[in-house]
């Protein structure tokens, strides 16, 4: 059974980041022959067009991670109706110089938690917009907007018994996108 390796995204680097958790919990509801390994973000600096003739070490290994990765995970919160600048920096660094970016044909699901009623729905769309430029195979459906209440996981920090059906569904749909896009 061919293993698959899922870069993870958290486009958050608060220490108790909702989206963190999500992370987490979902990778236990995946098959044994998923392996998730979180992307480190918080160590990026700001993308300057100048730099990319001579990468940081945190830019190429941003990249390396991304290339060696047989799908992606993004979890975004939702900060002022959209994705959050530490995200959209990650991207931009992995994406350049033109011609060059990682991110291509490289099968992805996006989702997101929030304390917010509509969830992450925005972020997520603008998230799949940025992603749909940069050619990435994108989930459609299930579409997962997850509101932070009582509940949603439990007190081992895996999901919670009103939430794992949703949940249990969507890492399924999630893995059968990633196994199509690998063959």
């Amino acid at each position: 059974m061919k293993q698959h390796t899922i870069a993870v995204i958290v486009g958050s680097i608060r220490k108790d980041s909702l989206n963190q958790k999500l992370a987490d919990a979902l990778a236990r509801l995946a098959p044994p022959e998923f392996s998730f390994k979180r992307v480190r973000l918080d160590d990026l600096p700001l993308y300057n067009q100048d730099d990319d003739g001579n990468p940081v070490a945190a830019v190429t290994r941003l990249r390396e991670a991304i290339k060696a990765a047989d799908g992606l995970l993004f979890l975004t919160p939702e900060y002022n109706r959209s994705i959050p600048g530490v995200l959209k920096n990650a991207i931009d660094h992995a994406s350049r110089p033109w011609g060059q970016s990682v991110w291509a044909g490289k099968p992805a699901g996006v989702l997101g938690v929030s304390v917010g009623a509509i969830g992450t729905a925005l972020a997520q769309q603008h998230l799949r917009n940025i992603l749909a430029y940069l050619d990435v195979p994108t989930l459609g459906q299930p579409e997962l907007f997850l509101q932070a209440k009582e509940g949603l996981f439990d007190a081992n920090g895996d999901i919670g018994p009103d939430s794992r059906a949703f949940l249990q569904g969507w890492m399924d749909r999630y893995v059968t996108w990633v196994k199509q896009h690998a063959a």
